[in-house]
Formats: C-alpha cells, structure tokens, sequence
C-alpha cells in the first residue's frame, strides 16, 4: 500500500485536498518535525515514517515581490529546501512529485509543451527551476508544471490581455493521485483562456485590467501550456 508524505500541509493547496478521502495513508508534517531547510530533519522523518512516495508542495511562493525583496529566503526554501528534499529521497529510494510553475515558461508564444525550452518571467520561476534542476537530477521524480489559484478568485484584478491554463485548487486535489507514478515532466491546468474570463466564473466584482499597460509591452501575455498529456492521463491512456 502507498503510503504518501505531503510537505506544504498547511497550504492552500493542501486544505482542498485533506478535504477528500483517499486510499493512501497520508501524512502531513508540520515544520516542527520535518523542516526543508535541514536535511538531517527531512532524513529522519522519512526514516520514522518510511513513505513509498513524498509530495513535495512547501515553497514560498506569495506576495510575488518577496522573491525580488528577499532573494536570500527564496533561494533556501524553494532551491536548497527542494535540493534537500530530492538528496533524502534519492538516498531513501522514494518516489518524489515535484510542484513547479507554468511560469518557468518565456510566454511569448503560448502551447507549450513540456520539452520547450525554459525561460523564467521573474524570480519566483527561476526559484522554482533551480529546484526542477535538483528533482531531474533523481529519475524516481514528476515535475508538475502547474497553474492553479484559489475559488473564488480571490484578487480585485485580472489581466484582461493575459492567456493561461488556470485551474482551482479543488481540480487539481481530485486527480492528484492519478499521477503519482508517472514520472518526467507534465503540464497541469486547465482550459487556456483570458484571465478575466476565469476570473469573471467566480469573482463578479473581479475588474479588468491590462497586463501590458501595467506591466510594460515587454510582458509574457501568451503563457498558456499544451495539457494534453495530462488530459491522456485522467482517460487512462498511456503515453
């Protein structure tokens, strides 16, 4: 039987998905017993609870402007704590899902798919692949490239010129076991849109707003993800 540890348990991501049942033992490890910044504390953990797989969720990740404002801090949670999470599986031979971000992607041309070459947007993606570089680096691994907020949209904007895959919390936490034993790289989101139009589904008072006036005619606005090896899986069909 599968038994799964899940870091981050205390996330947003992390309450949609306590909410289902599942047929796995899970554990959710508060920082106190299993912190990412100390290997000897993940090492010991996982030799207490001996999982067949990890989930690897826990990262910094907002306000987006602490990635700019405190480079130190985003570098030991999302780059060594990932680094040391891969170094204690590798070494304990469990099974490690990886979550990284659709904004690894230059989202300059949209449809990517997972071997288009990378280029981050900002420092919160490039902190995240400098920790894909650490889990590709163990074969037992899945990198899930995500796109995903919360329901409702929780923000008072949304770009109204922007393309992604974004999906909910809650889309994610139902099919999130379905893909546990794949391994390599996948892309994980939902139908590509408008930012405004998804947010406009659960956030009437959401106002529109353009990324390129904003943000400069140099900003990413095609960043959506080619799904459909993700879409294979949820069928059942092998790739």
């Amino acid at each position: 039987m599968k038994k799964i540890v899940f870091t981050g348990g205390s996330g947003r991501f992390a309450k949609e998905f306590k909410k289902l049942k599942h047929k796995y033992k899970i554990e959710y490890p508060p920082k106190n017993q299993l912190n990412i910044e100390k290997f000897e504390s993940i090492l010991k953990y996982l030799n207490k609870k001996k999982p067949t797989h990890l989930i690897h969720c826990a990262g910094l990740s907002r306000p987006m402007k602490i990635h700019e404002k405190n480079v130190s801090r985003s570098i030991l949670i999302n780059i060594i704590g990932t680094s040391n999470i891969v170094r204690a599986c590798a070494k304990k031979k469990i099974k490690l899902i990886y979550f990284s971000t659709n904004y690894v992607y230059p989202g300059t041309k949209g449809n990517y798919s997972e071997t288009d070459p990378v280029l981050p947007i900002n420092n919160y993606a490039i902190s995240k692949l400098g920790g894909e570089c650490a889990v590709q680096m163990y074969k037992n691994s899945l990198i899930l490239r995500i796109c995903m907020t919360e329901k409702p949209f929780i923000h008072k904007v949304a770009f109204k010129d922007v393309e992604m895959n974004f999906m909910f919390h809650e889309d994610l936490a139902k099919n999130l076991l379905k893909l546990i034993n794949k391994k390599g790289i996948l892309n994980v989101g939902g139908k590509k849109q408008i930012v405004y139009k998804f947010a406009k589904k659960t956030n009437y008072k959401v106002k529109p707003i353009s990324a390129k006036k904003l943000l400069g005619k140099n900003f990413p606005l095609k960043q959506s993800m080619n799904i459909q090896k993700y879409l294979k899986i949820l069928k059942g069909i092998n790739f």
